[in-house]
């Protein structure tokens, strides 16, 4: 056996008094890289987001470890014992229910207190459905925006909306079933119906689905379905010489979508207006 294959099968023992950050599968369970077992394995202890989530990797790999509760009902007090026991010596790893711990999770606040006290990290890298997603949807993926959740604050959730409809960028974001169509129809609202998005929902299970093409098609295949599942949403960056300056065809219809949507010509011309930088009047007199 030459050298490279005695590398490639000697086990990384956990080395003490590091905090590993551990991807473990967004779905499908086989996801899991053999290191990342290896370090749940044999680290001192491991933090999960939810025990009950995080047992069902190790009985499927008859992993045995101590698991304790870290998520962001307890986070504010489980960081300084987390820092304590890694002062003290022992090797801790931080897994979330899906996916890379510090992506919209609690994961991000002891990750900073960790690095703050001068205590070493190793991530240990794993699935991520924001990736995952933004791979197959086929857009523009060498510059990216992840908003991850949008905030429910109205002010603060609008600001990141009108951002997207001008972001020559991909803009990834993740929602809950419960409030896709809400979303979609914001994205509507500020991005009109012709914008393409994708929508990807239960990312490596089986029954994963991807639907697209934009956001008016999208709006209508959800609009008489039950909606489950993780939700991740992919919406393309606008060309800013073709999508802001379009021709009135293109206009008109957007004006109509709004109308139709519930917007008053008033609003919908304003908001027409700003997005592609012409005076009310000119949109208003459109219809």
């Amino acid at each position: 056996m030459n050298n490279i294959s005695l590398l490639s099968h000697r086990k990384e023992e956990p080395e003490n008094g590091i905090l590993y950050i551990v991807g473990t599968p967004i779905g499908n369970l086989s996801d899991i890289s053999q290191r990342a077992l290896n370090i749940l394995q044999n680290v001192s202890l491991v933090a999960c987001e939810d025990t009950r989530q995080t047992k069902k990797i190790m009985n499927k790999f008859n992993i045995s470890n101590k698991l304790i509760s870290f998520n962001k009902h307890n986070s504010l007090i489980k960081i300084p014992k987390i820092v304590k026991d890694l002062k003290e010596g022992k090797s801790i790893a931080i897994v979330s229910d899906a996916g890379m711990p510090g992506i919209c999770d609690p994961g991000e606040d002891i990750a900073r207190v960790v690095k703050a006290e001068g205590i070493d990290m190793i991530c240990v890298p794993g699935a991520c459905a924001a990736i995952a997603a933004l791979v197959s949807s086929g857009f523009p993926s060498s510059k990216f925006v992840f908003e991850g959740f949008l905030p429910r604050k109205k002010i603060d959730r609008e600001k990141i909306l009108l951002e997207i409809s001008k972001n020559e960028k991909t803009t990834i974001i993740y929602e809950s079933p419960k409030r896709l169509s809400k979303l979609l129809k914001e994205l509507f609202e500020f991005c009109g119906g012709y914008r393409e998005i994708m929508v990807s929902r239960e990312l490596t299970k089986k029954f994963e689905e991807h639907v697209g093409n934009n956001i008016n098609e999208v709006i209508k295949f959800f609009s008489d379905k039950e909606i489950i599942g993780e939700i991740t949403i992919v919406v393309k960056g606008i060309n800013k010489k073709r999508d802001l300056n379009p021709d009135k065809l293109i206009i008109k219809k957007d004006l109509n979508d709004l109308v139709n949507a519930g917007l008053s010509l008033s609003q919908a011309s304003k908001y027409l207006a700003k997005r592609y930088g012409l005076r009310k009047s000119e949109v208003y007199n459109m219809v």
